[in-house]
């Protein structure tokens, strides 16, 4: 069982990125979406956070909510 806390630190941890609010924001400003892209196809993720991401919103599990998020946050920075 999955006793790990959601929030959007532990998701970029598990992104295997750094992790900290600041690191997190800047990550956020320099990282645009277009329109019509999904945030787990983004060309700036690697193939396993991709596969991760989509897994994750697939299932809709405990991380859907926080990469939502994120997906909010950045299409929010342009």
């Amino acid at each position: 069982m999955d006793t790990t806390k959601h929030d959007i630190t532990t998701l970029f941890a598990q992104l295997g990125l750094p992790n900290s609010e600041a690191q997190i924001d800047e990550f956020i400003a320099s990282h645009d979406l277009q329109d019509t892209t999904l945030l787990q196809e983004a060309s700036f993720w690697d193939e396993a956070q991709q596969h991760f991401l989509a897994e994750s919103l697939a299932q809709d599990g405990d991380w859907s909510e926080i990469i939502d998020e994120l997906d909010v946050r950045i299409r929010q920075s342009k």
